[in-house]
């Protein structure tokens, strides 16, 4: 029986950078030899075992991307080679070659976190398929670790509350906010839908003085405005229909914390002029009562809208917009931070990852150039919720890799073509305020809250344009 190839006892140097290293294990002398001859001529650092036992030993000095081993051992099975290199190296990859290949070796073996499984006699083609797409895999994803260290190091520090990111624009941002927080200076964050405007109220409330006492958060333009003052102010028992007793609003919640009004600029002008006199003097009513009761609240206010313009179209108070813009925060869309998308899409996979109950998993370089590419409408929010339908519906738990194919049609397709409104010269101003709000709408299914985001308008407007 020929000598099996020994291990040799240092790496062997190569005249040029090797494609990664690959340990193969088999009993065989004679495939054994084969085999380390395919992948030398592969560029391959090749490392040689004719057990178990001794393949463990040579992973000990020599670890290797790619095991590639018999399943039939005289000493140790190829099965419990596979759990012990995974018990000690979990991203090495295993691939089970036998002679006796069954649907229930095969099952086995993949359960057990196998990459593949061949049967011998296979072909030379097929062998070297299988272990180039193991180290494309593996390049992947060292990649993606080595961007995401880098990414990780540069942010350092410049984070608050959960705030991910390091661009430029978001750091800019973030100092305006850290000088901010400790005052108890009214803030206006100003941003398109999705960028985050929450997310800074609470981070700005956690540094300030009030960080122990309750942050109240109320999104203006989701409730009706029969219920939002008395959301707000809160309501006397009988002052309408179903107040069967006396309620505290947000206001009197957030006392001494800190109330959010999320899309102020949807707030009527009649709760508007209620507003001005609590920031004014710090008093209020309830609804349907006659005591006047006193409040102690920092304001943080968010909109998507530009307030300035609705000052000038007379559908929001000016009075207001002054109180309100002491300290204005521009939030930049997410298009404008391009550098912060795979560090907060790596957040977002390990999040959905961990709470839908998958192992770890990592964007393929495709699925992130797709991600940077695309232009973000929806900005972070819409990131977030790309990242977790992936998670959810990926079926590449063996590959640990969201791919592109991963995503929705719309980042991995063509872009949708804009259409494009032509007017006469001389069309009334109105009719094509009209035609614009109508296109917007087909473009939204009727979402006129999202077709008003777009456009940077109240929704209120729409209606009143309309009609």
């Amino acid at each position: 029986m020929t000598e099996a190839p020994k291990a040799p006892e240092s790496p062997p140097i190569a005249e040029t950078p090797t494609l990664g290293t690959i340990l193969v294990v088999d009993d065989d002398a004679s495939n054994l030899a084969s085999l380390v001859k395919v992948f030398s001529k592969m560029n391959l650092r090749v490392h040689a075992a004719t057990g178990g036992r001794e393949a463990l030993e040579i992973l000990r000095k020599y670890p290797a991307q790619v095991v590639l081993t018999d399943l039939m051992m005289p000493d140790v099975s190829g099965v419990d080679l596979l759990k012990n290199i995974k018990a000690i190296m979990p991203e090495t990859e295993v691939v089970i070659m036998t002679a006796y290949g069954t649907i229930e070796r095969a099952v086995e073996a993949v359960r057990e976190g196998a990459w593949d499984f061949v049967t011998k006699p296979f072909r030379r083609a097929q062998i070297e398929r299988i272990v180039a797409r193991v180290l494309e895999k593996q390049a992947l994803l060292a990649e993606n670790r080595a961007l995401r260290a880098e990414l990780a190091d540069a942010r350092g520090a410049r984070t608050m509350g959960g705030i991910v990111g390091n661009s430029p624009a978001l750091r800019r941002v973030l100092e305006t906010a850290r000088q901010a927080a400790p005052s108890t200076a009214t803030v206006l964050l100003l941003g398109e839908s999705g960028t985050g405007k929450e997310l800074f109220a609470r981070a700005i409330h956690q540094l300030s003085t009030r960080t122990d006492r309750p942050f109240v958060a109320v999104n203006c333009g989701a409730l009706p405005e029969s219920i939002i003052e008395a959301e707000l102010f809160g309501a006397e028992r009988g002052a309408f229909t179903g107040a069967h007793q006396t309620r505290d609003g947000r206001f009197a919640r957030a006392h001494r914390g800190t109330l959010f009004l999320d899309e102020i600029g949807e707030l009527s002008n009649h709760v508007q002029v209620k507003l001005l006199r609590v920031l004014q003097s710090g008093e209020f009513e309830r609804v349907g009562g006659t005591e006047t009761l006193r409040v102690d609240c920092r304001i943080i206010a968010a909109t998507n809208l530009d307030l300035a313009a609705q000052v000038k179209a007379g559908e929001f108070r000016e009075d207001l917009f002054y109180r309100l813009n002491v300290i204005p925060i521009s939030l930049p869309p997410l298009r404008a931070r391009r550098e912060d998308i795979a560090l907060l899409a790596d957040t977002f996979l390990r999040c959905y990852a961990e709470k839908n109950g998958r192992k770890p998993l990592e964007l393929s370089q495709a699925a992130l150039g797709r991600l940077l590419e695309y232009p973000w409408p929806g900005n972070v929010r819409e990131l977030e919720n790309t990242i977790e339908r992936a998670v959810v519906l990926s079926k590449s738990d063996r590959l640990g890799l969201i791919d592109e194919s991963d995503l929705p049609e719309s980042m991995v397709g063509a872009s949708p073509l804009q259409e494009m409104l032509t007017f006469a010269v001389g069309t009334p101003l109105e009719e094509v305020e009209r035609r614009m709000i109508r296109e917007t709408l087909k473009q939204t299914g009727g979402d006129k809250r999202r077709a008003a985001q777009l456009l940077g308008i109240a929704t209120r407007t729409i209606y009143r344009k309309l009609d």
